[in-house]
């Protein structure tokens, strides 16, 4: 049985997965109203890819005997003035997600739930490729993006990826 602090704490990063999810859609559509289909791409793979870690904490849950608690997705939805500065917004975005991930990890390591903490590993070492993908892609937008032909560059490497579901086994 979790502790009911650890079981708040988890229904809340549901919450900011989902909400990342649709952030991350959000970003999607900006790029594909600009017609740049690459980064749109990268962000609706990057959708699915929250929209995964949310379902990965629900089952993590209800796998536990505990109820799921759905709310309201929090959170706006911001415009943006250019290309770079999603890029940007996402970096700054992953940097909290980890900073909750750490916190959880951090609580329940003091309750000695150490079937949360392996769990939460995963996520962990997700989190460090999330900060990284983040951070370079605003980093190669700044070497790249700079005049139309490598932005046209940079938006054919993005649409190079292909989504991979996640390797968690609950």
């Amino acid at each position: 049985m979790l502790n009911q602090e650890i079981v708040k704490l988890l229904n809340e990063q549901l919450n900011r997965e989902f909400y990342s999810s649709y952030l991350y859609l959000h970003i999607a559509n900006y790029y594909a109203d600009q017609s740049l289909s690459g980064f749109e791409n990268w962000f609706y793979i990057q959708a699915q890819e929250e929209l995964d870690h949310a379902l990965l904490f629900r089952k993590y849950i209800l796998n536990n005997g505990e109820s799921v608690i759905s709310t309201k997705i929090a959170g706006d939805f911001p415009s943006y003035k250019d290309f770079r500065e999603p890029l940007k917004s996402v970096l700054d975005h992953e940097h909290y997600i980890t900073k909750s991930i750490h916190n959880i990890y951090e609580q329940a390591y003091k309750l000695n739930d150490f079937r949360t903490t392996q769990f939460l590993d995963w996520f962990v070492k997700e989190q460090g490729e999330e900060e990284k993908n983040a951070d370079d892609n605003v980093k190669r937008y700044d070497l790249f993006a700079s005049d139309a032909k490598g932005l046209f560059m940079f938006d054919n490497e993005l649409s190079t990826r292909v989504y991979t579901a996640p390797s968690l086994v609950l």
